[in-house]
């Protein structure tokens, strides 16, 4: 599994595609959180990220999808996703590889990001006037987000040998995880919307953000998590069938 992640990370590093991607992340949450006057922390006037982590899932809502579109549908395209299954190596091992590399990109575009909490921290009156254990929260809440979308984005791309049509797909499974329960939520009322809400990522993600991690949160990212990747190889152990 460890050969797999070496090489699809070396991949992507070796590609405009880490390149963009950290780009377009930085640009886009950088502009939110200190430049356009609505979102700026600057004009905001309390020390807090909050615009980050509320901008944050939507930007990678779209961005992961572009890491992961390539893992197995190119390999099909190609005619190599054959000779991969054929070597000494288990499906699991195969998945796993892959979805750590995706999702080691999208860590890896997130991690300059501690240079805004660094920022802040500095910018407060007091210094030091933020809500460290909510920040540490939320960041928690964006690498389980994250590697949500990225489980999505890997089965997206094993269900289809082309690119475009697995990063909708991706898009489409990571906006209805997100927000789509959500949406239904807002149509009910009292005990029902809390259950229908509490079926999506939205409801646990605003949790952990306020710094309370608790067991069950963590039950249902992991348990989405697994359950996507078991999907995943049922979809190529479905070649033998």
């Amino acid at each position: 599994m460890y050969a797999i992640l070496r090489k699809e990370f070396n991949s992507f590093l070796n590609s405009p595609v880490a390149y963009v991607v950290i780009g377009v992340f930085l640009v886009a949450t950088g502009l939110f959180v200190w430049v356009f006057p609505d979102s700026s922390v600057l004009d905001y006037g309390f020390a807090d990220l909050q615009t980050l982590f509320n901008m944050a899932p939507w930007i990678f809502l779209f961005l992961i999808p572009a890491i992961t579109m390539r893992t197995f549908a190119e390999e099909k395209k190609a005619g190599t996703i054959e000779l991969l299954l054929t070597r000494p190596l288990t499906d699991g091992q195969i998945i796993g590889g892959k979805y750590l590399a995706c999702l080691l990109l999208a860590l890896l575009a997130l991690l300059p990001t501690l240079l805004y909490y660094y920022s802040v921290y500095r910018l407060g009156n007091p210094e030091g006037n933020i809500d460290s254990a909510a920040t540490v929260g939320s960041y928690i809440g964006l690498v389980l987000l994250a590697a949500v979308f990225a489980a999505i984005g890997i089965f997206a791309s094993a269900i289809t040998r082309d690119q475009i049509i697995a990063f909708l797909v991706a898009v489409v499974g990571c906006f209805l995880v997100y927000s789509g329960f959500d949406s239904l939520a807002s149509v009910f009322d009292g005990t029902p919307a809390y259950y229908i809400g509490q079926l999506g990522i939205a409801a646990h993600y605003r949790d952990i953000s306020k710094g309370l991690i608790d067991s069950r949160d963590l039950t249902y990212f992991f348990s989405l998590i697994i359950g996507l990747l078991l999907a995943t190889r049922l979809v190529l152990q479905s070649r033998n069938w």
